[in-house]
């Protein structure tokens, strides 16, 4: 059974007639007929009956009927999704991404994403950056936004921002009006951190002990909000990436100053399956994505 017999018998129920059934579908009235009797065969049963000038339907004609609105319809909607794939009215668009970016990058994209494309939705999956790669990998997800440069063949990745590790404190610090502050200097201080072993904690300790200096952390902290509002209390000072910190320092609940013999700059990737077959949204989320790497400072 194919659907274009089912739609020449749908038009000549529609006319009445068999010769403006064919006018309808472009086809010639043989045309036409020759369908609608293999359609007969195929279901086994007479559909119209011929015996009177006006074709009418059978008993078997009134059920194929019911049936064919259905499938019709089906396969018009069918074509009327798949449109609006293609004109990114529906869709769906799946990130994976760390804490930290989950809070403080991905904001921006999506936001520039759904401004574009307000009806596709988007899924947000929390990893940590170890296991994003293995998630891309999957397929669980199309993308993934981390701190560590992936290094699977399997994969195609790029930069979107580049970050650096900054000493944050309360803006009532004595140290808060510095220009710079000396590693020696903050052996005195009271330091909060993230209890999750990272790059940038390990070159602080480094740091720290490369100049003989004590680095005392009192309280590790589950996440970099808890840190900042622990700061925020005066109870100690902390290093956090620039961009968790973005909006604070900009309003002033915050203070930064540079702290001479550390510098550490870090990269956050986004990262997805090598030539992969994007949909139509995911491809725009793509676009998006490199729009940021271009304008983001890199």
């Amino acid at each position: 059974m194919e659907l274009s017999q089912l739609e020449f018998f749908m038009k000549v129920v529609e006319e009445r007639s068999f010769s403006r059934a064919a006018d309808r579908v472009f086809r010639t009235q043989p045309a036409v007929s020759i369908a609608i009797r293999r359609l007969e065969e195929e279901i086994g049963a007479p559909l119209f009956d011929r015996s009177q000038k006006t074709p009418t339907l059978t008993e078997a004609g009134q059920i194929v009927h019911d049936y064919a609105q259905r499938m019709l319809a089906l396969r018009d909607g069918a074509r009327e999704a798949v449109a609006e794939l293609r004109t990114l009215e529906r869709g769906r668009v799946r990130v994976g991404a760390n804490e930290s970016t989950s809070l403080y990058l991905l904001p921006h994209i999506i936001l520039a994403y759904r401004e574009r494309h307000p009806n596709v939705k988007v899924e947000i999956y929390r990893h940590t950056s170890e296991r994003l790669p293995r998630e891309v990998l999957d397929r669980n997800v199309d993308f993934a936004l981390m701190a560590l440069k992936p290094v699977d063949r399997d994969l195609e990745f790029f930069p979107v921002l580049k970050d650096e590790l900054v000493l944050i404190m309360h803006p009532e610090h004595p140290l808060a009006g510095r220009q710079t502050v000396t590693i020696k200097e903050l052996g005195k201080e009271t330091f909060l951190a993230h209890n999750v072993p990272t790059a940038s904690r390990l070159k602080v300790i480094e740091t720290f002990a490369k100049h003989h200096t004590p680095l005392n952390i009192t309280l590790e902290l589950a996440t970099v909000e808890t840190i900042k509002r622990f700061v925020g209390l005066k109870i100690g000072v902390a290093f956090v990436p620039r961009m968790c910190v973005h909006e604070e320092l900009q309003r002033g609940t915050l203070a930064t100053v540079n702290v001479r013999g550390l510098v550490y700059h870090r990269a956050l990737w986004a990262a997805h399956r090598r030539q992969a077959t994007f949909s139509h949204a995911a491809t725009a989320f793509l676009e998006v994505l490199r729009k940021h790497a271009g304008s983001a400072e890199l």
